[in-house]
């Protein structure tokens, strides 16, 4: 029986090079749902078969990346790793990591052109495995931003790769990525069903594994930025799936593991956006319950602050307020929701 490694390689490489980039449904075919302006207007600068022969469910290219080192996980044609080279500038730094030498190979082949229109060359893609960064050369607390866009459910060994991203991550640094999550445990007849492992429905994380996944990596809490369901648009493959709910999600974790507590606490802080995030000057969100309105200070909870005042976003926010004093647990506004256990952003 061939691994999921041959299984993945095998339907992405065939969609690349033999079915014009096409796939058998419409899950991992590049969500348009929350792309800002700025990122449109990039990729509509890269070419037709970078844009063609890329899969991806939403746009984890979070704000505020000048100058940081960006690494994308599975990164394909390279889509992501383009765009991020443009936000980070010449001061910053992309790496792209995949398995799958077809993609690679559609990367690469417009590495030149593209650092020759941005004006500078700051990226570079390595093959490798996700599971395993060190064999790609990626240096403990090196990083400042992960990405990946609808490849981890790709991957058998998920609790490896969160692991790894944790290792590789800076104290502030932020995993930002877009994936198929499911309402419940996928069964493994379909885990193991070629066509839909590599359609993103096969191993789609259950969230609520997903939650206990990160936990055990380190992180005591992380944010939904957005969350839409997932449209399959193949008769016979929903047929398959059954009953089972697939949404298609964006997450922010941020590594503070002295700072961010399992669950949402009180210390009487304030923090007021000050403006100046591109495309936000009125208003930015951190997660879908947390919309800071500029010039309006707003009580929150340590892990929110520690979010923002430890962070690169930190320049864009004065705080009020420090951890001396605690009262308890910090109730969200109206607007704003908690699991039960007190966790904010799981919703």
């Amino acid at each position: 029986m061939k691994n999921t490694h041959e299984l993945v390689k095998e339907y992405y490489s065939a969609a690349s090079t033999e079915n014009d980039g096409q796939l058998a449904t419409s899950v991992c075919c590049c969500s348009s749902h929350g792309v800002s302006r700025q990122v449109k207007e990039i990729s509509a600068q890269l070419p037709d078969e970078i844009l063609t022969k890329y899969y991806g469910c939403g746009s984890p290219l979070p704000d505020g990346l000048e100058g940081c080192t960006v690494l994308d996980l599975g990164c394909g044609t390279g889509r992501d790793c383009y765009v991020a080279a443009k936000l980070v500038g010449p001061s910053g730094r992309v790496i792209g990591v995949d398995m799958n030498d077809d993609q690679l190979s559609i990367a690469e082949k417009y590495h030149q052109e593209i650092a020759d229109r941005w004006g500078f060359d700051n990226v570079e893609f390595r093959k490798g495995y996700i599971e395993d960064l060190k064999s790609a050369g990626i240096q403990d607390g090196s990083v400042d931003v992960v990405i990946s866009n609808c490849v981890i459910n790709l991957a058998d060994e998920k609790q490896k790769i969160f692991s790894e991203i944790w290792r590789v991550l800076k104290n502030g640094g932020e995993l930002y990525f877009s994936d198929i999550f499911a309402d419940r445990r996928v069964p493994d007849e379909i885990n193991h069903d070629p066509v839909l492992l590599g359609e993103c429905l096969g191993g789609s994380m259950y969230v609520e594994d997903f939650r206990r996944m990160l936990y055990k990596a380190g992180w005591n809490d992380y944010r939904v930025v957005s969350c839409t369901d997932v449209p399959i648009n193949n008769r016979e493959i929903e047929e398959k799936v059954g009953n089972i709910s697939y949404t298609s999600d964006t997450i922010r974790a941020v590594k503070l593991p002295d700072l961010i507590e399992d669950a949402a606490e009180n210390y009487g802080q304030f923090i007021r956006y000050d403006g100046g995030i591109h495309e936000h000057e009125h208003s930015w969100s951190l997660d879908m319950n947390h919309t800071f309105i500029k010039g309006l200070p707003v009580s929150v909870s340590g892990n929110t602050c520690a979010m923002i005042q430890h962070t690169r976003f930190s320049r864009y926010f004065t705080v009020f307020g420090d951890r001396s004093h605690h009262f308890g647990w910090f109730e969200e506004p109206e607007n704003c929701c908690s699991s039960e256990d007190g966790s904010e952003g799981c919703c």
